[in-house]
């Protein structure tokens, strides 16, 4: 007989946000992303925020995480499955080489915080100012319109799921129509789309 296990509720893009932002603080704070120049790292935080969240508190398989999110088993698997101790180590300088996937390390611990603190379900914000210096609202945006695609994508379905979308102050398909595709999965297209925004 399958057990059916139900999911336990509640916002999951709004707990993937909490998860996100709380593993910028894991990471020592906004000013010292900007101070090692890691923003690199924001779209594969995003990334394995949601994948935490939806393994956790969704309840899905890595095959279900894989394809609404539009990537690998085995790319949710080290997600899932990284040492969180080993990357602390290696974000204290204490080993320099690892193997585990560092921002699911860093994203496990973020949501452990947040669910020991039973601060997972508060709504929050992200001041504008934040936003701004993380250069992340547009990429949050983007994230949540493209849940569930499946990739690689092409150009036509990211326009239909991007439509009316301004990203920093451009229209999301004049950037899309420049790209070259297809588009591998969500971290090849926050990439892309960040190196469009700087070109212009």
């Amino acid at each position: 007989m399958e057990v059916i296990v139900r999911p336990k509720g509640g916002d999951l893009d709004e707990m993937a946000k909490r998860v996100f932002l709380e593993s910028i603080e894991v990471l020592g704070g906004l000013k010292k992303l900007v101070e090692y120049r890691n923003l690199t790292w924001l779209p594969t935080l995003a990334e394995a925020s949601y994948v935490v969240i939806l393994r956790n508190e969704g309840m899905k398989t890595y095959s279900e995480i894989a394809k609404e999110l539009g990537i690998t088993e085995q790319t949710v698997r080290n997600i899932i499955t990284a040492n969180k101790e080993k990357v602390m180590e290696y974000l204290r300088g204490e080993i320099d080489e690892l193997r585990e996937h560092i921002a699911g390390g860093i994203a496990k611990i973020a949501y452990e915080r947040l669910k020991k603190e039973e601060r997972l379900g508060e709504r929050i914000e992200i001041g504008q100012r934040e936003a701004e210096v993380l250069d992340i609202d547009w990429a949050v945006h983007v994230l949540a319109r493209i849940k569930g695609l499946e990739f690689p994508v092409n150009k036509e379905e990211l326009i239909s799921r991007l439509s009316n979308l301004l990203i920093k102050g451009k229209r999301a398909e004049e950037i899309l129509e420049s790209m070259e595709y297809p588009i591998k999965n969500p971290a090849d297209l926050l990439h892309k789309l960040k190196e469009k925004l700087q070109q212009t």
